[in-house]
């Protein structure tokens, strides 16, 4: 059981995060010009970190590969939908895909940057053992 909650609780606590931001009217606002791509910015990052955490919960309880990155990918992506949804509730706030969109790509470079240091990794094991 405590393996379980080590592994989980870190992306339950960041979706409640994620929910709690979401369910406010209004979110601060960066002074200037920088406003939107802030707030863009913090979807991607919020995502990539939210991928991460599924991802190293996945591992931690065995599954590899592919098969991780994926579940993975398709967990954040489903929490992505899911937000933007709950946003269409909240007043003051609208969902939309675009930021679905936004949110992909901080899944797609966690998956991506994931599957590229695990191939480099078992590339050096190879010349060492040569």
């Amino acid at each position: 059981m405590k393996k379980l909650l080590r592994l989980w609780l870190p992306p339950l606590v960041w979706m409640g995060i994620i929910f709690l931001v979401s369910a406010q009217p209004t979110v601060p606002s960066v002074p200037g010009r920088w406003d939107l791509l802030v707030k863009k910015a913090m979807h991607v990052m919020a995502y990539a970190t939210l991928t991460y955490l599924y991802l190293r919960a996945m591992r931690g309880g065995g599954t590899r590969g592919w098969v991780s990155r994926g579940a993975s990918a398709a967990l954040a992506l489903a929490y992505a939908f899911s937000d933007e949804y709950h946003q269409t509730f909240v007043p003051g706030r609208n969902g939309t895909l675009v930021d679905v969109g936004i949110d992909s790509v901080g899944v797609a470079a966690v998956t991506l940057l994931d599957w590229w240091t695990r191939r480099v990794s078992l590339r050096q094991e190879s010349q060492a053992s040569q």
